[in-house]
């Protein structure tokens, strides 16, 4: 088997393929109450991986306390845990927490942990890999509008730290799995509504 994990890039259409296996993994229902960097990684976002070598999807659903985590709640908070494989969020009134299964980085190279926030939100966000990966992957699109085919899903949330991002996937395989590099995953139904939740400046913790 090639050590190039998109190798089939060209041939399938990016994410066609998954596109076509959309149907096959619906997204679990959401929990809901009302009331120093390494240098391994230049750039967070993929666009397609192997996932018959990435470890089984599984996610570990379990409530958790924002005072655990946080200081406060202001413009709200979200945690990213990358051993349960799941995101908490709490709003800023602490009225409304929501739990999302995701998928993590695959490696701990690859991971990035500590304080962050939100700085950009785009919907139908488009992705550039970065001339490093260029060299590496030639092959690969130097530009990928939105659409079915962007790896970045149907919502981003862009992060301080440079390349690394909150988004949605097409490809719903990739969701409970340390399958990104990088970037924390969610479905797209998921990510559009952490979307609507959050804004410019909510507080994001990696764990």
């Amino acid at each position: 088997m090639t050590n190039d994990p998109f190798r089939r890039l060209s041939r399938r259409g990016f994410l066609a393929g998954s596109a076509a296996l959309g149907g096959t993994l619906a997204a679990p229902a959401v929990w809901a109450q009302t009331a120093p960097q390494t240098n391994a990684l230049n750039n967070s976002t993929q666009m397609e991986a192997d996932l018959e070598s990435t470890p089984r999807n599984i996610s570990s659903f379990r409530t958790l306390e924002w005072r655990d985590y946080f200081s406060n709640l202001q413009r709200g908070a979200i945690l990213a845990d990358t051993e349960s494989r799941c995101v908490h969020f709490w709003s800023e009134d602490g009225g409304t927490y929501r739990l999302y299964p995701s998928s993590v980085p695959m490696t701990d190279e690859l991971t990035r942990r500590g304080r962050t926030e939100i700085v950009r939100k785009v919907v139908g966000p488009d992705w550039r890999p970065t001339p490093s990966m260029l060299e590496r992957y030639p092959d690969w699109p130097p530009y990928v509008p939105p659409g079915p085919d962007n790896p970045l899903g149907t919502h981003a949330l862009y992060l301080s730290w440079q390349f690394y991002r909150i988004h949605g996937t097409h490809d719903t395989r990739k969701i409970g799995r340390r399958s990104s590099s990088g970037c924390i995953g969610l479905y797209n139904e998921h990510i559009a509504e952490l979307y609507s939740f959050t804004r410019v400046g909510t507080q994001v913790l990696l764990i």
